[in-house]
């Protein structure tokens, strides 16, 4: 049965594995849906791990020109601004010191690739990464790893190339990370953000911005990424292919991205009428 909805909502939601696949593929029908989602007059932004080049990609395949856009687990918030030549205005950034989390890392994953993204959103390397895992490669810069120290970084990304996943989180659970906030996304991934960041965090400047109270939230994820979004929006959406502390936090589990569960759980609760396609 449709929830009956009647004020505007600020629908977040996570990019891969819940708006497109894992082959960053966008299904019509969740298209379609998300663009009924704006039509009604709800404010949608995408809540990405993302960086923003990443994130962007996302909002403008949805054909998203206003609103804002929630990049970095995070720690950049933009605005989309059509005026501006770019497209979009940072809103937002959140930083911190990467060298004591880097030293940790590097002593219990030595052979692992390491990616800082700067205060300016520069983003440099300690070698590529596999072809493919980030939506604009052509944007890194490559550096020695003690450079990537001497960053302030809006995030660490690790990407261990060697061993098992149940090896992977062993060695994640090694390196501690005392005072710094960690999410383990996808298999081999580590990606850090500032201490008490999240896309919660993100969502409190968002709706702070937009002048829209909690209690009209709504929010869809997949992975350990969203977890404090998903708890702290009022109405959590959990993709079906998601693990189970995450489905605990959840209103509704739908199906899977496969199944465009979004597409379901969107039109269930917001009542949406979305137009068959020709």
């Amino acid at each position: 049965m449709s929830t009956l909805v009647t004020r505007p909502q600020l629908v977040a939601l996570d990019v891969d594995g819940t708006i497109v696949d894992y082959d960053n593929r966008l299904s019509e029908t969740v298209r379609r849906t998300l663009t009924a989602v704006v039509e009604a007059g709800h404010h949608l932004v995408v809540a990405t791990g993302r960086s923003v080049g990443g994130a962007l990609e996302t909002a403008n395949r949805l054909g998203l020109t206003e609103g804002y856009v929630i990049a970095s687990n995070g720690a950049v918030v933009v605005r989309l601004d059509p005026q501006s030549e770019s497209g979009w205005v940072v809103h937002r950034v959140e930083t911190f010191d990467p060298a004591p989390a880097l030293e940790r890392m590097q002593k219990v994953l030595p052979t692992a690739l390491y990616m800082v993204e700067d205060e300016n959103l520069e983003r440099y390397a300690s070698a590529d990464f596999p072809q493919g895992e980030f939506a604009d490669m052509e944007n890194f810069t490559i550096v020695p790893f003690d450079e990537l120290k001497t960053k302030r970084a809006t995030r660490i990304v690790l990407r261990e190339p060697n061993g098992t996943t149940e090896e992977f989180h062993e060695a994640v659970e090694r390196v501690g990370l005392h005072g710094v906030a960690y999410s383990v996304g996808w298999s081999n991934w580590l990606d850090i953000a500032p201490e008490g960041v999240s896309k919660a965090h993100g969502l409190e400047i968002v709706t702070d911005a937009l002048g829209v109270a909690r209690e009209d939230t709504v929010g869809a994820g997949d992975g350990s990424n969203d977890l404090e979004m998903i708890e702290w929006v009022d109405h959590g959406i959990v993709m079906g292919q998601a693990g189970e502390p995450l489905k605990e936090l959840a209103s509704v589990v739908t199906g899977t991205v496969e199944e465009d569960g979004l597409a379901t759980a969107l039109i269930d609760h917001l009542g949406l009428e979305v137009l068959a396609e020709a």
